[in-house]
């Protein structure tokens, strides 16, 4: 029943792998890695085995591009697993069913790392071209896929671990990167920390890794089992509307006061009274029922894990070495990047789900109305969430420790989080206009957002590694004028004794302060024509 006869295994494997999506992401995937090794492979023609530092420079690149792709994309397969199943509506009759916890657990598990797995085992034989150039051995490999593999293990255990704590989708999915993205990224430094340690890494990796990544795994599959044998929502259908009075009783660490300042500017009290004539009505109705109909343990969860892991970044960015204040910048722009399309993805493919946009088109609200209204509510929240992180740049300035002399840049640094924020809502309220479902309206966010925000900076770091003086640099350094972390990377810093005007080009902030007002611009008005044309609605 775990294994060979299990059939969520069954059922989640055949309906994943037959769709189109499945073929799709491994050809990209394996075509991505590819390219990446081709374009960085060396030039010479003829190798030069005692220096391997060219080969060992792209193995390591090729294994820290695929760990991370894979981490990511870890949530985007497990974070639904259970949550789906809430909003299908076939939670209470899977939990009716004569199987386990233990089965249901183990199979929706292994349904997420399936295709994961395909992409890693796929990517072998590009890895094995590398081999021949020298510099790493077979064990290295080996064992760079091992830790992986253990990592990816882990990573589908907290996003399934997640997903049996939330109603919906987005907020599993939100959680999971939130848990998950800072042990991604110490990986990544431990690696990189025991790169001239051979050995010692080796060792590190097969002893301490899986042994860890099995114990916590085994401790999250434990709470997972306990929750589906006593559900707290059966009986539901996972749809309750949590009351105060219910949720500060149950509420663990953390509990929001929604009429109380800050909480009120971005969790606003029920209302009791009427609305004003001039009033939107759809904003009203996001803001205080749609968003929070739910409950705030999201909320609750991402405002504690932001600010824990803000902490150390702070103390370190902006006061102990503040050269490296615009990491903390880009610290900042991350946790937008991945809390701000939650509160705007499922604007209207919610209202698909629950057959209510035929009724919301025939009222006498405006298209713009509605459009405005879905905005401002998800950037409120998003933004207010985003403002908390922002705090101790404000101190800074206002402390003597040297930033003075640069407002300017401060200030620059504030319009690029604010102008980043309302991009992240505008590009998911877009794609809510264009999806059916919630998830695809969500991950397609996340897709867009990575390739204008990301994927210029990681092209940046490739083309500054292995080919400085081609032609490519050029254009790689005007299409970061659609990132805000280089933007804000390239604004001057003056310091005692340190600064960074050589090395900057303020071009690249102003670019994207104009791709950023051109990139809006066109969506608001494609969403606009999309409600008159594709509805057929009329103003």
């Amino acid at each position: 029943m775990l294994f060979r006869e299990n059939p969520v295994l069954q059922r989640e494997l055949i309906s994943n792998l037959r769709m189109t999506r499945g073929f799709l992401l491994l050809f990209a995937y394996v075509a991505g890695l590819g390219m990446l090794v081709y374009a960085a492979w060396p030039a010479n023609q003829t190798l030069d085995l005692a220096r391997p530092e060219e080969a060992q420079k792209l193995v390591n690149l090729f294994f820290f591009g695929q760990y991370i792709l894979v981490s990511l994309m870890t949530p985007s397969f497990a974070a639904g697993a259970i949550t789906g199943e809430r909003e299908r509506e076939s939670y209470e009759m899977l939990l009716a069913s004569p199987l386990r916890p233990g089965s249901i657990v183990l199979g929706k598990l292994l349904a997420s790392l399936t295709p994961l797995a395909e992409l890693m085992i796929c990517s072998l034989p590009i890895v094995m071209l590398c081999l021949p150039l020298g510099g790493v051995s077979l064990y290295e490999v080996l064992v760079a896929y091992v830790a992986m593999i253990c990592s990816v293990g882990l990573f589908g255990m907290i996003s399934l671990w997640c997903s049996s704590f939330f109603q919906r989708t987005s907020a599993s999915l939100v959680a999971s990167y939130m848990l998950i993205l800072p042990l991604a990224m110490a990986g990544v430094l431990v690696w990189r920390a025991l790169q001239q340690a051979a050995e010692l890494r080796i060792m590190v990796v097969l002893a301490i890794v899986p042994i860890a990544c099995l114990s916590v795994g085994a401790l999250l599959w434990a709470d997972v089992c306990r929750r589906l044998i006593k559900p707290p929502d059966l009986g539901s259908g996972g749809k309750q509307a949590i009351d105060l009075e219910t949720e500060a009783k149950e509420a663990v660490g953390l509990y929001i006061e929604r009429d109380q300042f800050p909480d009120k500017l971005f969790a606003p009290p029920k209302r009791t009274t009427f609305l004003d004539d001039d009033a939107n009505p759809i904003y009203d109705k996001e803001m205080r029922s749609e968003i929070f109909s739910q409950g705030t343990l999201m909320l609750r969860l991402v405002i504690q894990i932001s600010m824990g892991l803000a902490l150390p970044v702070m103390a370190v960015c902006l006061f102990m070495q503040r050269q490296l204040a615009p990491w903390y910048i880009a610290y900042v722009l991350l946790f937008n990047l991945l809390v701000g399309p939650v509160f705007s993805a499922d604007s209207l493919t919610s209202e698909r789900e629950r057959s209510t946009l035929d009724l919301l088109l025939t009222t006498l609200i405006t298209p713009w109305q509605m459009l405005w209204g879905k905005l401002l509510s998800g950037l409120r929240v998003s933004s207010v969430l985003t403002s908390f992180l922002l705090w101790p740049v404000f101190l800074a300035c206002l402390m003597p420790v040297g930033y003075w002399p640069n407002l300017l840049t401060m200030g620059g640094y504030f319009l690029i989080v604010g102008i980043t924020a309302t991009t992240t809502a505008i590009t998911a309220l877009f794609c809510s206009t264009v999806f059916k479902k919630s998830s695809s309206s969500l991950m397609c966010s996340y897709l867009v957002l990575a390739t204008l925000f990301l994927a210029p900076v990681a092209a940046n770091v490739f083309v500054q590694t292995f080919a400085a003086a081609s032609n490519a640099a050029g254009v790689v350094a005007v299409a970061q004028a659609t990132s805000p972390f280089a933007a804000a990377f390239n604004l001057p810093l003056t310091l005692d004794e340190w600064t960074n005007v050589e090395r900057i080009n303020t071009n690249i902030f102003w670019g994207y302060l104009g791709f950023s007002a051109l990139y809006g611009g066109v969506l608001l008005l494609a969403m606009t024509q999309l409600f008159k044309v594709r509805w057929r609605v009329s103003e």
